[in-house]
This record gives C-alpha cells, structure tokens and sequence, in this order.
C-alpha cells in the first residue's frame, strides 16, 4: 500500500511539473479559457472552439512578457564587470 501511494504521489509530482512547470500563470490561464469554452458549450450552446485559439496565443504573450521582464530585472541587478 506504501508502494502505491509512493507511486500515485510520484506521479502526481510529475503532472504538476509538467502541466504546470516554471510558470503556473500559463497553466491557469489555459485552465481559465479551457472552463470559459466549456461554460459557453454548455449554458450558451455555442461552438467555442474559435476561443482557444486566440487565448492561447494571448496567454502566451502574457508568460513571454513575464519572462522577458524577470529576465531583465535580474540583468539590472547583476555586478557589471
């Protein structure tokens, strides 16, 4: 039983770190788009396949600016030679 749990756990660690990775902002972000086109799927009985597309492009500017942003704060902060 030990085994399994260590296991699951294992596993579990994995998914996270892959679905998530270094930044969980992009992960939350597609979480967000993938429930919205499901609500509009349901409530609204749309096709809201036309959503992901331009989310996902939209989240992902948004975790390329991040980067960029860390990236060069911690240039500034850097000892010049």
């Amino acid at each position: 039983m030990a085994r399994l749990a260590r296991l699951v756990g294992g596993f579990g660690a994995f998914l996270w770190d892959f679905v998530v990775g270094d930044d969980w902002v992009g992960a939350f972000g597609v979480a967000v788009l993938l429930g919205l086109a499901a609500l509009l799927v349901h409530v609204g009985h749309l096709r809201a396949w036309w959503l992901l597309p331009p989310g996902v492009a939209l989240v992902f500017a948004v975790t390329v600016r991040r980067a960029v942003r860390a990236l060069t704060a911690a240039a500034a902060r850097a000892p010049r030679r």
